[in-house]
């Protein structure tokens, strides 16, 4: 006799943990584009991303959360607020750390990361330990992370994976899965990818390569507006997309460093972006950056609530 076909399944998963474990690049690779912006800087991720994966049997809608950490100013609390709300509104968790050792093979568990776990267990939901950065150490090294993490909290699982190398994120939705509700049909059409718009993808593109391009405390400091994204123009032959984007900074030190000398490093700042915007619209596309100082944006509520929706 044939198997029997496994049960439909689909449910929300929260990535989350502190900044810089690769949450975003782990949506990236399990949706195939590059929706969540990625640098080496943390809180790279400011707003709560969805990204919808499908699969024969199954469907994921997975949340990329902004790193949580000791939050200071309105922009940061708005940013944890964020993700530990997040929590309470899946089907599932996966927190993520990274994987490696300290000084002696010793396995450092901070402050930070142990209030992440208690708020995970505190929203009584199913949660995976995803150990990532696994391809940079021996297996060897994993098993001490293992040891020091499997009695913090009651895991479904423990999943050591690389989110760049691609390594066990097979494994990974497949456990993801077996924690998700049967389900009549899915939660979203299958041609959905994300719930950002255009419109704001292009914002945060022009912002990830601000993040890349700059240094010191700017990238902090930096906001994108887009104004204007005219695509009247985008099904003709050679179609064309126009996008009018403002930059916010909080001093003239910072706009100064954006514009760069003779507007070099802003010239940079939108080639790079444009050619990004370009791949995933799938058009030419005419993009028009300038820069004006908010002071101190990052600190006023009001300001938060409108550029960082």
């Amino acid at each position: 006799m044939p198997s029997k076909k496994p049960p439909f399944r689909a449910g929300f998963v929260a990535l989350i943990g502190r900044p810089n474990v690769g949450k975003s690049t782990l949506l990236n690779r399990l949706l195939g584009e590059h929706i969540a912006i990625v640098t080496p800087r943390p809180q790279t991720t400011r707003t709560r991303i969805l990204g919808i994966v499908n699969g024969e049997q199954y469907q994921l809608a997975f949340f990329d959360t902004p790193g949580v950490h000791q939050a200071k100013g309105a922009l940061n609390r708005r940013m944890v607020e964020t993700a530990l709300s997040t929590l309470h509104e899946v089907d599932a968790a996966l927190l993520m750390i990274e994987a490696g050792t300290g000084p002696g093979g010793r396995v450092e568990i901070g402050e930070g990361t142990r209030a992440v776990i208690a708020e995970v267990a505190r929203s009584r939901k199913p949660a995976i330990l995803g150990i990532n950065k696994a391809d940079r150490v021996s297996k060897q090294t994993l098993l001490p992370v293992i040891e020091a993490y499997k009695d913090l909290h009651a895991w479904a699982a423990i999943v050591p994976f690389s989110a760049l190398k691609g390594e066990n994120v097979d494994d990974l939705v497949a456990t993801l899965v077996e924690l998700m509700p049967e389900s009549a049909a899915p939660l979203f059409p299958a041609d959905q990818l994300t719930d950002q718009a255009e419109r704001q993808l292009a914002a945060e593109y022009v912002r990830e390569q601000i993040m890349l391009k700059t240094r010191q405390e700017l990238p902090y400091s930096a906001a994108v507006e887009v104004e204007e994204f005219d695509e009247s123009l985008r099904r003709e032959e050679g179609g064309l997309v126009r996008i009018s984007a403002l930059i916010r900074v909080e001093r003239d030190s910072q706009k100064a460093i954006v514009i760069g000398k003779k507007g070099s490093m802003l010239k940079e700042i939108g080639t790079a972006a444009r050619l990004r915007l370009e791949r995933l619209l799938g058009a030419k596309v005419f993009l028009a950056l300038t820069v004006k100082v908010d002071e101190r944006w990052t600190e006023k509520d009001a300001a938060v609530r409108r550029l960082v929706p």
